[in-house]
């Protein structure tokens, strides 16, 4: 069983709930994992806790992908608070 305490309770309604935690992970080839990114992303893009997510990800420098993004571009988007921010709306 999964339980989500406190600030972390938005978990409960993410859209990746119900996809394969595989997928979040990346693993293969290039070609193979970038198939993988693009269809972890159609999950998250409609997701309502989009942006919580993302916060979060920020926060714990988590790995995988996470509100829409991969680690590669969150790592990125650390170095101005524009562009967190842009992160933070769906913008790039």
């Amino acid at each position: 069983m999964f339980y989500v305490l406190g600030a972390h309770r938005w978990m409960l309604h993410g859209a990746c709930r119900q996809a394969d935690p595989e997928l979040f992970f990346p693993v293969a080839s290039r070609e193979s994992a970038e198939r993988q990114i693009e269809a972890a992303k159609a999950v998250c893009a409609p997701c309502v806790v989009r942006a919580s997510c993302l916060s979060y990800a920020l926060e714990a420098k988590a790995e995988g992908i996470w509100g829409g993004t991969t680690q590669q571009e969150r790592h990125g988007g650390r170095r101005s608070p524009g562009r967190r921010a842009r992160f933070a709306v769906g913008h790039s």
